[in-house]
C-alpha cells in the first residue's frame, strides 16, 4: 500500500520557522525605539500605546505611506540599509504636515519568500527612521506570497500614529495671504519618480555605477529621504506655521497647490532654487522634460515647504541657520490673479 503524500504549509512555500526567526531579530531592534507609552512588546497579536499627558484634548492623526519602486533600484543595488529610513520618513513627513507629533508605526513586507539577511536590514533601517523621528516601531506584518508574488521580489509599505492637540489651529494647514514660504532642502529624489528614474536607465543607456557629484549615480539614487519631523516639532515651538507642504508624488507644483484654499496663489522664485544641481540636471537633460514637467514630477532639491507670517521670517532663518538645516526663502502667498495657482519669477 502505498503512502499517501502530505501537502503541508511548508511545502506550499510558506516558511513559519523563518517567519518566527525574523520576529526574533526584529524583536531587540524594535525595542530600542520604543517611547515610554508603549504597552508590551513585539510579536503579539496588536500594540498598545498610552497618549503622551502633556496633551489635554488629544487628536490621532495617521498616515500611510510606501516606497514605492525604488525599491527596485535597491535591488539592482543589493543596498537594503536605507530603504527603511525611506519608509518611515514618507510617513512621518507626511504626518507632521498637521505639526503632530509621532507616536509609533508600524510596517507590511510581503515577498515571495522571507530573506533573512536582507529583511534585518531594512528592518535596521526602518529602526533608524524611528528613532531620527522619535516614533516607535510597535510591530507589523511580514508575508510570504509564494507563487502569488514575483520571485525575489517583495515590497514594503507603512502606517504612522500621532497626536495634536484638538484646539489647535494646525488642522487646517492652509497658507495665509502674505505668508512666507521657506523650502528645506531634500536629500535627493526621496521617494518618488523612481518609475521615470527607471525607464531613463533603460532606455537612455544611464548607469547606476556612473560617477556623478563625486559619488556613483546609484548611490546619490539610493540616498535616505531626510526626516523633517524634530526640525519641524522645534520651529512650532518657536515660530507660527500656518501651513506645510510635504514634496512627494506631483512634484513641487502638486503638493505646494494643497496648502492653497481658494483665491490665493503663491509666488515662487527660481533664483536661488536648488533646481540647477547635478542630479536633477541629468534627469532633466536625459528625459527632455520641461522646467514645470521636472516640478510637477520631483521635487527638485525642495522636500519640505513652509508657511510662515512675515513677521517670523528674521527668527525662522535665525533658527534654521542655527540648527545648520539647509533653507531657501522660496517666494510668498498673494491674491490669486489668474487660473494659475502658482507663478514663477526671474525665469
Amino acid at each position: 500500500m502505498s503512502k499517501i503524500k502530505k501537502t503541508s504549509y511548508a511545502s506550499s512555500g510558506v516558511s513559519i520557522k523563518r517567519g518566527d526567526e525574523l520576529v526574533n531579530l526584529i524583536k531587540p531592534l524594535a525595542k530600542e525605539t520604543f517611547r515610554k507609552e508603549v504597552l508590551g512588546s513585539i510579536g503579539g497579536f496588536a500594540a498598545a500605546s498610552v497618549i503622551p499627558k502633556k496633551y489635554k484634548k488629544p487628536v490621532l492623526v495617521s498616515c500611510t505611506d510606501g516606497v514605492g519602486t525604488k525599491i527596485e533600484i535597491a535591488q539592482k543595488l543589493k543596498t537594503y540599509d536605507t530603504i527603511g529610513i525611506d519608509l518611515v520618513a514618507m510617513c512621518v513627513n507626511d504626518l507632521i504636515t498637521l505639526q503632530a507629533e509621532p507616536l509609533f508605526f508600524l510596517d507590511y513586507l510581503v515577498t515571495d519568500k522571507i530573506n533573512l539577511k536582507d529583511s534585518k536590514n531594512i528592518f535596521k533601517g526602518i529602526v533608524k527612521g524611528c528613532k531620527d523621528s522619535n516614533c516607535s516601531l510597535v510591530g507589523g506584518e511580514t508575508a510570504e506570497h509564494p507563487n502569488a508574488f514575483p520571485k525575489g521580489k517583495f515590497d514594503l509599505a507603512g502606517f504612522c500614529v500621532g497626536v495634536l492637540e484638538k484646539d489647535s489651529k494646525k488642522l487646517s494647514n492652509q497658507a495665509k495671504k502674505n505668508d512666507i514660504l521657506i523650502g528645506l532642502k531634500s536629500s535627493g529624489l526621496h521617494s518618488n519618480g523612481f518609475s521615470l528614474i527607471r525607464k531613463l536607465l533603460d532606455e537612455k543607456k544611464l548607469k547606476l555605477n556612473q560617477k556623478l557629484k563625486g559619488s556613483s549615480l546609484g548611490k546619490i539614487l539610493l540616498k535616505p529621504t531626510k526626516i523633517y519631523v524634530k526640525d519641524v516639532l522645534f520651529l512650532k515651538e518657536n515660530i507660527t506655521i500656518n501651513a506645510l507642504s510635504h514634496i512627494t508624488g506631483g512634484g513641487l507644483i502638486g503638493n505646494l497647490e494643497r496648502i492653497l484654499s481658494d483665491g490665493l496663489s503663491a509666488s515662487i522664485s527660481l533664483k536661488k532654487f536648488p533646481f540647477h544641481n547635478e542630479l536633477f540636471s541629468l534627469i532633466q537633460e536625459k528625459s527632455n522634460l520641461s522646467r514645470n514637467e521636472m516640478l510637477s514630477t520631483f521635487n527638485c532639491g525642495i522636500g519640505m515647504i513652509i508657511s510662515i507670517p512675515k513677521k517670523d521670517l528674521s527668527k525662522a532663518i535665525k533658527i534654521l541657520k542655527k540648527l545648520k538645516i539647509p533653507n531657501i526663502e522660496l517666494g510668498k502667498i498673494i491674491s490669486k490673479k489668474s487660473n494659475e495657482k502658482i507663478s514663477f519669477l526671474n525665469e
